[in-house]
C-alpha cells in the first residue's frame, strides 16, 4: 500500500507566523497553525518621534516557528488518519521582505545578544521600515551617474524598503550596531540557514537578492565593492561578508534539517528546506502563476506578481520592484511591483481615524450601496509613499471632492478606488513594456474576506478577476516549493497542478461601472503625474468639476 507523502508550508508575515501541513498528492491542507508576533505592537517595534521606523524582534520568528509547526502537526493528527510526522518530506519558507537582520559572525542575531537587548537598530528591520528614505535617495544618483545598470533591474529608482539603504542607514543612525553586525542576512535566507544549521554560511536566494539587493548575473551577482565603499565603508563590509556568493533559486535546497531542529519541532530529520524567497513570489506559485496571468496579493500593502520565460526578450520596465531571472519560477524572469499601502490604508481610515466607530464590515455594507462615482470624491492611495511606478517614499495621500455632507462610507470607499486605480496604472507599466495581463488571481487577506473591493478591481482593471483557492496561498505555496525539492515532483507546472488552484466563480467586469471607473481613472491618471512625475506646473482645476458632474451623474441615474 503507497502511503500519502506530506510537506510543510511557513509563511512569516507582518503580524505572525503561519503553517501548512500540506498533503502533497492533492495540496490537502490538513493541519495549520497561526501564531501571533508578541514583541511590539502587533508584532512590530515602532517609534512614536519616527513614524516611518518598523522593526520586529528574531525571538518572535523562533517561537512563531516552533508554536505554528507543533500545533499544525496535532490538527494534522486529527484531521487526516493516514499523516504520521515520518511522512513529512520537505520544508517550505517564505517570508517578508526586504527584512534585513544584522548578525554576529556565528549568524546570531544582534538583538539576541546582552549588549543590544533594547537597541532598536539590532532588530530585523521590516519590509515597510522607510527610515532610510535619504539613502534610497542617494544610492540612486550615484548608481544613475556611475553604474545605470544597477537601477535598470530595480525600475530605475532604488527603495528605501530595499537591503543597502537600510544598512546605510544604520551605519549613519547607530554606527556601533553597524559596526558590531558581522554580516546583514535578508530573513528569508536567515530562517532557512537556522533549520538547515548553516547560520554562519547562508544560502543566498535569488528573490530577495535580485529584487532587493541589486543582485544580477550580468555584472557578476551582487553590487561591486568599489560602489559600495563609495557611499560608505560599512557598505563595502556588509559586501565583503558577500564575498563568493551565488544567488539560487527556490528549486535549489537552502540545506537539510538539522537533528537538533528535527527533535524541536518532532519530523524527520535529513528533510530538505527551501531557499528562501518572498511571501508575495511562493503565495503566486500556489495561485498558479504562469505567462499572462497576474497574482496580486491583496494584503497591508500589494504585490503584483508576473513570469515570463526567460527566452523570450524582455525590456528592462521603469518603475518595477525588479526583473530577475528565476526569482518566482525557474526558467523566467520574475517580475515584481506593489503598492506601499493597501489593506492598511483601509484600516488607517478605520482604526485611526474611527468615523463614527464603523467596522470595515459595517463601511463595506454601506459603501456598496454606493455606485461608481456617486460619492463624488477622488484619492491617492499614497499615504505610505508609492512603491511602483513612481518609487518615492516622498510622497503622501490625498483626498479631493470633499464637502460638509461627506459621508464615513464615500470616503471608505474613494480610498478602495483609489488602490484599484493605482492598481491599473502598475497593470498598465506591464503592458506597455509587452507584459501582457489576461486573467488576473487574488489572494491575500483582502482578497479572501472582501467580495466588494474585489468587484471594483475587476470593474476597474476591466479584466476577470479570480480568488485563490487557499486562504493562506504563501504557505501554501511554500509547502508546494517543499514538494518539487524532495522529489514528489518533477517540476512546478505538475506541482502547481496537483496542490494549487483557485476557488470557483469569477469576478467580472460590469460594464457600466467600467465606463464611469474609465473616466474617473483618467482624472486619477491626471493627478497621479501632476503630484507624483511631473517636472512641469500642472493645471488640475478641471479635477473637481468634472467630479461633481460625475457625481451628479450617478445620483440622478
Amino acid at each position: 500500500m503507497k502511503f500519502p507523502l506530506y510537506t510543510i508550508g511557513l509563511d512569516f508575515g507582518t503580524g505572525s507566523v503561519r503553517c501548512l501541513v500540506v498533503r502533497t498528492e492533492d495540496g490537502g491542507e490538513i493541519g495549520s497553525a497561526v501564531h501571533p508576533y508578541s514583541h511590539g505592537n502587533g508584532g512590530v517595534y515602532g517609534d512614536a518621534s519616527e513614524p516611518e521606523l518598523a522593526r520586529q524582534h528574531p525571538e518572535d520568528f523562533i517561537e512563531g516557528l516552533k508554536r505554528s509547526v507543533s500545533q499544525a502537526i496535532e490538527n494534522a493528527r486529527d484531521s487526516d488518519r493516514d499523516f504520521t510526522p515520518d511522512r513529512i518530506v520537505g520544508v517550505g519558507v517564505d517570508t517578508t521582505g526586504s527584512t534585513p537582520i544584522p548578525v554576529d559572525s556565528e549568524g546570531m542575531p544582534l538583538a539576541l545578544q546582552p549588549a543590544f537587548t533594547d537597541n532598536v537598530n539590532a532588530l530585523a528591520w521590516l519590509w515597510k521600515d522607510h527610515t532610510a528614505k535619504d539613502e534610497a535617495k542617494a544610492i540612486t544618483d550615484r548608481a544613475m551617474d556611475s553604474h545605470p545598470e544597477y537601477l535598470a533591474k530595480c525600475g530605475g529608482v532604488y527603495s528605501s524598503e530595499w537591503y543597502w539603504a537600510k544598512i546605510w542607514h544604520c551605519a549613519n543612525a547607530d554606527p556601533e550596531v553597524a559596526r558590531a553586525a558581522a554580516a546583514w542576512v535578508e530573513f528569508a535566507d536567515w530562517l532557512p540557514a537556522i533549520l538547515s544549521g548553516r547560520e554562519g554560511n547562508p544560502s543566498r536566494g535569488i528573490c530577495p537578492a535580485g529584487h532587493k539587493a541589486m543582485y544580477h548575473e550580468s555584472w557578476g551577482g551582487y553590487p561591486s565593492r568599489e560602489f559600495l565603499a563609495s557611499l560608505h565603508p560599512e557598505l563595502a563590509r556588509a559586501r565583503d561578508a558577500l564575498e563568493g556568493c551565488v544567488a539560487v533559486s527556490v528549486d535549489t535546497p537552502a540545506g537539510y534539517l538539522t537533528p537538533n531542529w528535527a527533535a524541536k519541532l518532532g519530523i524527520p530529520a535529513g528533510i530538505p528546506v527551501s531557499t528562501g524567497a518572498f511571501d508575495a513570489h511562493i503565495g503566486s506559485i500556489a495561485c498558479g502563476i504562469r505567462p499572462g496571468v497576474m497574482v496580486k496579493v491583496l494584503g497591508t500593502s500589494g504585490c503584483d506578481m508576473m513570469v515570463e520565460p526567460l527566452i523570450h526578450p524582455l525590456e528592462d520596465i521603469p518603475g518595477l520592484c525588479g526583473i530577475v531571472p528565476g526569482s518566482i519560477l525557474p526558467g523566467h524572469h520574475g517580475l515584481e511591483a506593489g503598492q506601499a499601502a493597501l489593506g492598511d490604508l483601509y484600516g488607517w481610515w478605520v482604526d485611526w481615524i474611527k468615523p463614527d466607530r464603523l467596522s470595515h464590515e459595517e463601511l463595506t455594507r454601506k459603501a456598496a450601496l454606493l455606485k461608481p462615482g456617486e460619492t463624488g470624491l477622488l484619492a491617492l492611495d499614497w499615504n505610505n509613499g508609492n512603491r511602483t511606478v513612481i518609487v518615492d517614499q516622498h510622497l503622501t495621500g490625498l483626498l479631493v471632492g470633499q464637502t460638509l455632507r461627506t459621508l464615513p462610507e464615500e470616503v471608505y470607499r474613494a480610498l478602495i478606488e483609489a488602490t484599484a486605480f493605482g492598481a491599473k496604472i502598475i497593470m498598465n507599466r506591464f503592458e506597455e513594456y509587452g507584459v501582457k495581463v489576461e486573467e488576473i488571481i487574488t489572494t491575500g487577506g483582502v482578497a479572501h474576506k472582501n467580495p466588494f473591493i474585489l468587484q471594483i478591481y475587476a470593474d476597474v482593471l476591466e479584466r476577470p478577476i479570480r480568488v485563490a483557492r487557499s486562504d493562506q496561498a504563501c504557505a501554501l505555496g511554500a509547502a508546494i516549493v517543499a514538494a518539487v525539492i524532495s522529489g514528489v515532483y518533477p517540476d512546478f507546472p505538475s506541482a502547481q497542478k496537483a496542490m494549487g488552484g483557485v476557488q470557483p466563480g469569477c469576478y467580472n467586469p460590469q460594464p457600466e461601472s467600467v465606463r464611469i471607473y474609465r473616466e474617473l481613472f483618467q482624472l486619477y491618471k491626471d493627478m497621479h503625474d501632476a503630484f507624483g512625475t511631473s517636472t512641469e506646473s500642472v493645471s488640475l482645476r478641471h479635477i473637481m468639476k468634472r467630479l461633481i458632474k460625475i457625481r451628479e451623474d450617478s445620483r440622478s441615474c
